[in-house]
């Protein structure tokens, strides 16, 4: 069997990692992730991606069993999830799942040899991630510093693969919630190791890779409907609601991340134990579903965005729970206080695991600690509103479509995407400040955290940020403007007064802006910055086909947008 060994190759540097916005110098982490990913776990990431792709390589074409089948997607989706930015620190986590996969993939590529293989007269030419081995920790470094991004020389093949991945990357998020709730897609799963098999192949242009970079597009939908069925039907649909940001005089538990189904399991868990639970970051429109409003114990929400979280986790008090991305290196006067579960970890940080034969996971190490904790200390008061979602829009859609007939709302403006560090990003405060009155912001995931707690009132009832949810929950952003098209009487998505002007940190962002561009939306603003993944190139194909754009000053771009 001929294969193509990747041997020859010079290391690349100690690290390389361009995947979310705040890529070292606008180009990429060389020596250590902006985010505090260390070189080796940078690369064992890149080891595990290359090694599932061997697996989707291997079994694309071939019959396999349901329940080897199931298993690849379960492998190809929790490779690609624990791999997005701020997830998983911990590299003992990637050792044993690499051997993992190599152990899947070697199973797998025996079943290759009996259909494929050996119905041929001469070897197959198979690419080196489905042949390579290793065991050691030794054996694993050594490889994962010759596989990296750098390998694919060509500037623009590389940044369609990569887009192509971390498109993937993110549209697994949504499949892993999903899976976890009983929803599985199998024309999502057959997509991502086609995709995934693509980026291996070489005869694969860039004609050829931009092509499946919007299918992903379409798939991307798929899995945003998918986990919104899940939640919907699990949950019920979001409702309007208030929710208290001030503190209670019990302990408490503080979640994070995104894992709706971590969040059922604690608040049962915590019931009558005299421990109050709050959400953090993303988690808060967990507090927008019936099914958890039911809790008197599901206090409220304590504190912001995901970066924010070393001086809020502080001031907390008692445990945290970290079920998904985005975790940030934890400092030591709380490292003792934080768990994960999941996908996430973190090195020394205790992680909870998945209960036995389908079992609830064991929470009760929080709970007893939390019972030794001090209150959390107040570091704000009041409410914020959220839960429109589509359900909750449609239900006064008759409303919205008088207030833009009559000229009460002028336009929306799609502020959606992620929040981050970067001092840049309080231009997406001072846009939303210098919003003309007639103008109503929709959002989701944690970018609303740079306005969601302004003052921006309302418009005849209708609030001026329209909070969705998470950006799990961009599927709704979708859907209400599909049915402000059809409401309208329009044939174009773009004949509708609504812009877009979207911040983007991480993968699950990537995905949601090739969803939007699968269903036709053009003219959408991209910022901070553009990602660095992608070759002058590419971004001229962007520019010319889709009208994407970055962003510039508040004033300069608000005048831009009111004129379109």
């Amino acid at each position: 069997m001929t294969t193509q060994s990747t041997a020859t190759l010079e290391p690349q540097p100690s690290m390389f990692c361009f995947q979310c916005q705040e890529a070292s110098k606008g180009t990429g982490c060389t020596i250590k992730g902006v985010c505090g990913k260390p070189h080796d776990v940078a690369n064992l990431q890149d080891l595990l991606i290359y090694t599932i792709k061997g697996i989707a390589y291997l079994s694309k074409d071939i019959q396999l069993s349901n329940d080897i089948n199931r298993r690849i997607s379960l492998m190809i989706t929790d490779g690609l999830f624990t791999t997005i930015t701020n997830a998983n620190f911990d590299r003992e986590f990637f050792i044993d799942k690499i051997r993992e996969a190599l152990a899947l993939r070697n199973e797998v590529y025996l079943f290759w040899q009996t259909c494929v293989g050996a119905t041929l007269s001469e070897s197959i030419p198979l690419p080196d991630a489905a042949v390579w081995n290793g065991y050691t920790a030794e054996e694993l470094d050594e490889k994962a510093r010759h596989i990296g991004v750098l390998r694919t020389t060509d500037e623009d093949i590389r940044s369609l693969r990569e887009l192509l991945t971390y498109g993937l990357k993110g549209m697994a998020a949504y499949t892993y919630h999903a899976d976890h709730l009983g929803y599985v897609d199998h024309g999502i799963d057959q997509f991502m190791l086609r995709a995934l098999a693509a980026t291996l192949d070489d005869t694969q242009g860039v004609s050829e890779l931009l092509a499946l970079a919007m299918e992903a597009g379409k798939y991307g939908v798929d899995a945003m409907a998918l986990l919104d069925q899940a939640n919907t039907t699990t949950y019920g649909h979001p409702q309007v609601t208030k929710v208290n940001i001030g503190v209670g005089q019990r302990p408490g538990i503080l979640i994070s991340g995104h894992d709706l189904h971590d969040m059922e399991e604690l608040l049962k868990q915590t019931a009558g134990t005299g421990v109050d639970v709050y959400t953090h970051s993303e988690m808060l429109p967990a507090h927008y579903y019936p099914a958890f409003q039911k809790y008197d114990h599901f206090v409220g929400n304590y504190g912001n965005a995901w970066w924010k979280q070393t001086s809020e986790f502080e001031s907390f008090n008692g445990p945290i729970l970290m079920t998904t991305n985005c975790i940030v290196p934890p400092k030591a006067s709380y490292m003792d206080r934080i768990y994960t579960t999941g996908n996430t970890g973190y090195p020394g940080v205790q992680h909870i695991p998945d209960g036995m034969d389908g079992q609830p996971k064991d929470f009760s190490p929080l709970i007893e600690q939390a019972l030794q904790c001090q209150a959390p200390t107040e570091i704000e008061t009041g409410e914020i509103i959220g839960g429109f979602a589509h359900n909750a829009v449609m239900n006064v859609a008759n409303q919205v479509v008088d207030a833009v007939q009559t000229g009460a709302i002028k336009r929306f403006f799609v502020m959606a995407g992620c929040d981050g560090r970067m001092k840049s990003r309080s231009y997406y405060t001072r846009f939303a400040e210098e919003l003309p009155q007639d103008t109503v912001i929709l959002t989701a995931g944690c970018a609303k955290y740079k306005y969601n707690k302004l003052n921006l009132g309302d418009i005849g009832g209708i609030p001026r940020v329209l909070d969705a949810g998470q950006c799990n929950d961009s599927y709704s952003l979708v859907v209400i403007a599909m049915k402000l098209k059809e409401a309208f009487g329009l044939d174009d998505i773009n004949d509708l007064p609504i812009s877009y002007n979207i911040a983007w940190y991480e993968q699950k962002a990537v995905i949601v802006l090739l969803s939007l561009l699968y269903l036709g939306v053009k003219n959408i603003h991209l910022g901070p910055t553009l990602p660095a993944f992608l070759s002058p190139n590419v971004v001229n194909v962007l520019v010319e086909n889709f009208g994407i754009a970055g962003i510039t000053t508040v004033e300069d771009d608000m005048q831009m947008f009111m004129e379109a």
